[in-house]
């Protein structure tokens, strides 16, 4: 294990994930993971999903830990780690190489580590890259009413403000509206373990 990232969170987190996702996943092909971090999930989700191809990214500095969890994984469809970062206007928000599209994208503790406006650049970027009646699931934790959902919550974002003003947790309200003027319909949002959510959207 010490030749790779490691993240407890992801350890605890893959199995409440994978539940939540399991009824929405079985007419999946192609999935997009953004912010695929240590490699964990990526390497989990593929294995228990082999009907899916799955296309981890990250920041290029991150390639190289996911993709020792693909060699060691072993699975045809894990596919290769590709760098993708959200870009602010007026450079493109997203790229891959051309004619890749997806019919389900996920990610995990992403939107509260970018700033509002790299999270609006993200949403702005995703259409073109998924399919209609694309799937969209999204987890971690948000704010309800402009309130936070647990004392460790509030804690948590003062550490991440401190850390980098620009980021912070997201009001789910905002993030709800921010998808549907990018022409996500609302599927669900599912109550998980330690205070985090799965938010769920359709293309189109």
């Amino acid at each position: 294990m010490s030749s790779k990232p490691y993240s407890e969170a992801c350890e605890r987190n893959r199995e409440p994930i994978a539940a939540a996702l399991d009824p929405w996943m079985g007419d999946r092909h192609r999935v997009l993971e953004i912010g695929s971090g240590t490699g964990q999930h990526a390497a989990f989700f593929a294995e228990r999903w082999p009907w899916l191809r799955w296309q981890p990214s990250d920041h290029p500095d991150h390639l190289p830990g996911i993709e020792a969890w693909r060699a060691e994984a072993a699975l045809l469809n894990l596919l290769p780690p590709v760098a993708l970062q959200v870009e602010l206007p007026p450079a493109p928000g997203l790229s891959l190489p051309e004619g890749s599209t997806f019919d389900a994208a996920f990610s995990a503790n992403t939107l509260h580590i970018m700033s509002w406006e790299h999270v609006q650049a993200l949403f702005a970027a995703l259409p073109p890259l998924l399919r209609h009646g694309a799937l969209l699931a999204v987890y971690g934790p948000f704010n309800y009413g402009g309130r936070y959902t647990s004392d460790s919550n509030a804690q948590f974002d003062a550490w991440l403000k401190a850390r980098d003003p620009r980021s912070g947790i997201r009001d789910s309200e905002a993030v709800q509206a921010l998808a549907a003027d990018n022409g996500f319909t609302r599927l669900g949002d599912v109550a998980m373990p330690s205070n985090n959510r799965l938010l769920l959207w359709r293309l189109g």
